[in-house]
């Protein structure tokens, strides 16, 4: 239960992230470093899609959890599969990988590494009984 508490938590997040991505302003995207906007700027609507299938999924799918209800599993196996596209377009398409440095992977690992844990929490709850 604390586990989909703090998953969701951390779904929420990514919902005010791209909540404040898709309302970002002409002004909002002026200010943005020229990398950061020339990225922001020539999004596919596939990645926006990905990306709020992502963090909405990772979000109902977590509460699913903490309903227990079944449901959370093939929910949250879209949330993970939306958060891989997302990271393919980050690193193999947009051109962007590596012009910020190393640090710049801690993030989307994490995020990768979340949703997987996520599924298989849901998995492992499903195959348990905990949930039904």
């Amino acid at each position: 239960m604390v586990l989909a508490v703090l998953g969701l938590i951390w779904n929420l997040m990514g919902v005010a992230a791209y909540i404040s991505q898709v309302t970002m302003d002409a002004e909002a995207m002026a200010a943005l470093p020229e990398r950061d906007r020339v990225f922001f700027e020539n999004l596919p609507a596939y990645y926006t899609g990905a990306f709020a299938l992502a963090v909405f999924g990772g979000s109902i799918g977590c509460l699913l959890l903490i309903l227990k209800k079944k449901l959370a599993t093939p929910i949250l196996l879209i949330s993970l599969l939306a958060v891989l596209v997302q990271m393919y377009y980050s690193f193999f398409v947009s051109g962007m990988a590596g012009q910020y440095g190393p640090g710049e992977y801690i993030m989307p690992v994490m995020i990768v590494i979340l949703a997987v844990y996520l599924f298989m929490l849901s998995l492992r709850a499903t195959k348990a009984g905990w949930i039904t």
